[in-house]
């Protein structure tokens, strides 16, 4: 099951008993500044390369501790990306690291999540600058050659499917349920859907919900030709645990 709703989240939470879901993966806007502009980034690159230009409407909100306690009750277990641009109260120390491989660009190296089911941090290295991404999910640092399989950027912030398939894989309990308060570009429901998860998504901004619709759509009228378990590789199930007390289910 998929469901993705063009609403607040918070409107959509306060339906939810407590740990409705098993985990919340979520990307909210990190820092204020593009609802001001309406605009995000530069449309020009300091080497003069040109950028989509990915226009901001008014639902740009900065989420203040209300919102993360909201996640932490409709949740079991919460992965939150751009965790060190917050103050939010009782995160835990967990931390998953996105390394970009993106060389000498002007963009961050690495991105930063929280992760509530872990003690220790964890690092995943894919490609994503540009015309540049990760070849797969087991070669994320080798940039893909042939270019038109690239994803196609919607979302000023978006992040690659197989970073959603890596951490759904390794954090998630099989056929489980996910939630995405800010599902933006979508690539978290479209990891979701191939990997069989139960899955909800709220996206405010009504532009960035349609463009999510219309990729997810594209997506899923693309002939299946894997499996779920295909997907995400011969899975080599240990019985043991690592030292965050995490059955892994290595890719």
């Amino acid at each position: 099951m998929t469901e993705a709703y063009n609403m607040d989240c918070m409107d959509y939470m306060h339906t939810l008993p407590d740990k409705a879901f098993d985990l919340a993966v979520c990307d909210p806007p990190y820092f204020s500044g593009p609802e001001k502009r309406r605009h995000y980034g530069r449309s020009i690159s300091t080497t003069r390369i040109r950028r989509p230009e990915y226009p901001i409407g008014t639902e740009w909100h900065i989420p203040d501790d209300k919102w993360y306690q909201e996640v932490c009750r409709v949740s079991k277990e919460q992965i939150i990306w751009g965790i060190n641009y917050f103050h939010f109260t009782g995160v835990p120390p967990g931390r998953i690291i996105w390394d970009k491989c993106n060389g000498s660009s002007t963009f961050s190296d690495c991105e930063i999540a929280s992760a509530s089911m872990i003690k220790s941090t964890r690092i995943f290295r894919y490609m994503w600058n540009g015309m540049m991404q990760g070849r797969s999910i087991t070669e994320g640092e080798i940039q893909r050659a042939d270019k038109r399989t690239n994803e196609k950027r919607i979302h000023p912030t978006q992040k690659p499917v197989d970073l959603y398939k890596w951490l759904f894989t390794r954090f998630a309990p099989r056929g489980g349920r996910i939630l995405d308060t800010h599902l933006g570009s979508g690539s978290s429901r479209i990891a979701a859907d191939e990997l069989g998860f139960d899955f909800v998504g709220t996206e405010m901004d009504s532009q960035y919900f349609e463009d999510e619709e219309r990729r997810f759509k594209e997506y899923k009228a693309q002939e299946v030709l894997f499996t779920p378990d295909e997907l995400i590789g011969v899975q080599i199930g240990l019985e043991g645990q690592d030292e965050d007390g995490m059955h892994l289910h290595l890719l």
